[in-house]
C-alpha cells in the first residue's frame, strides 16, 4: 500500500479483494434491512438484523463506537428517517410508517477493510415525490461511480452526481457532507463534494478506493444537527434521500465494492464496463 502527498491510500489488488469481502457483508446486510423495512418495524430491529450479519460473516462495524468527539456512536448502521439526512441513531420506539422513507447507511470491517455504503427505502406505499427524489438520489450516485475512472480527476465525480440531480428536477444537494475515501479507516482523504466543476482535485488512479455518497432534499440543502450530537435533518423539514457505494478504481474500469454484481449492470447501462478484475 503507498499513499500519495494528500495521504491518498493506494491499494494493490489483494487488499482490494478483502474491501470486496467487507463490501459484500455490507450488501448482504443493507439487501436484509431493505427487505425487512416495513410499517410497525423499528430502526433498532434493523440494526439487530445488521449485527446478526456481522457475526455471520466473522465481520465487524465501522460504525459501532467511532467517536468524533461526541461520544461513542452506540450503534451498527444510521437510519434516518425522512428530513433526517444522515446519522439518525436506531431506537426501539422509532417504528416505520406507512410512507416513509429511510435512510439505512451501514459499514463493515473485514482482516482491517472497511466497505460502506447507504441505501434509502421506500416504506410501503410512498408518495410519487417521495420516491422520485430517492430514485433521484440513487441515479446521481451511479453517475457519480461511472465517473470514477482512472486518468480522471476527484472533481468529475462532483460534477457528474451535481449534474445528474440537477438533470432529476429542483432538489436540494447536500453541503458539508459528502463522499471520502476508504480503506483500513473508514473515512480518509480525499473528501468528496456532490457539486462542482470538473477536472478539479487530485487525479484519479489505479488502487484509490472511494465511498461516493450523494444527500438530496426535496426542499433547501442546508441542514442542522440535533441534540443528541449525531443525526443531521435537514433545516427546513423537507425529506431526504441518502444513497452511497464504495468503488475501486482499476486501471481498466471500475469495481463497486458493495454491489453484489461489482456495478456491472448499472454501469454498463452508462456505457461503462466494469474492471476485468471484478468477481
Amino acid at each position: 500500500m503507498r499513499t500519495f502527498p494528500e495521504r491518498i491510500e493506494i491499494k494493490d489488488l489483494d487488499q482490494i479483494a478483502l474491501m470486496r469481502r467487507a463490501g459484500l457483508v455490507v450488501a448482504r446486510a443493507l439487501t436484509a434491512m431493505h427487505d425487512a423495512a416495513a410499517p410497525g418495524v423499528s430502526t433498532a430491529d434493523l440494526d439487530s438484523i445488521a449485527r446478526d450479519v456481522l457475526r455471520e460473516a466473522g465481520a465487524t462495524s465501522s460504525f459501532l463506537h467511532y467517536d468524533i468527539g461526541n461520544g461513542p456512536y452506540p450503534a451498527v448502521i444510521c437510519a434516518s428517517v425522512n428530513d433526517r439526512v444522515v446519522h439518525g441513531i436506531p431506537s426501539a420506539a422509532e417504528k416505520l410508517a406507512d410512507g416513509d422513507l429511510v435512510s439505512i447507511d451501514f459499514g463493515a470491517i473485514v482482516e482491517g477493510w472497511h466497505g460502506d455504503a447507504a441505501i434509502t427505502v421506500c416504506v410501503g406505499e410512498v408518495s410519487d415525490e417521495a420516491r422520485a427524489l430517492s430514485e433521484a438520489c440513487e441515479r446521481s450516485l451511479w453517475d457519480g461511480l461511472a465517473a470514477a475512472r482512472s486518468g480522471g480527476r476527484l472533481t468529475d465525480i462532483s460534477h457528474a452526481v451535481e449534474s445528474s440531480v440537477r438533470a432529476s428536477g429542483r432538489y436540494g444537494i447536500v453541503t458539508g457532507y459528502g463522499g471520502h475515501g476508504i480503506g483500513t479507516a473508514m473515512h480518509m482523504a480525499p473528501h468528496i463534494l456532490n457539486h462542482g466543476r470538473a477536472g478539479k482535485g487530485p487525479r484519479l488512479t489505479p488502487g484509490m478506493t472511494l465511498a461516493i455518497e450523494p444527500m438530496i432534499t426535496l426542499g433547501s440543502r442546508a441542514t442542522q444537527e440535533l441534540d443528541d450530537g449525531w443525526t443531521v435533518s435537514t433545516a427546513d423539514g423537507s425529506w431526504a434521500a441518502h444513497w452511497e457505494h464504495t468503488v475501486a478504481i482499476l486501471q481498466d474500469g471500475p469495481w463497486v465494492l458493495t454491489a453484489e454484481d461489482g456495478g456491472r449492470a448499472a454501469l454498463a447501462e452508462r456505457g461503462i464496463e466494469l474492471s476485468a478484475y471484478a468477481a
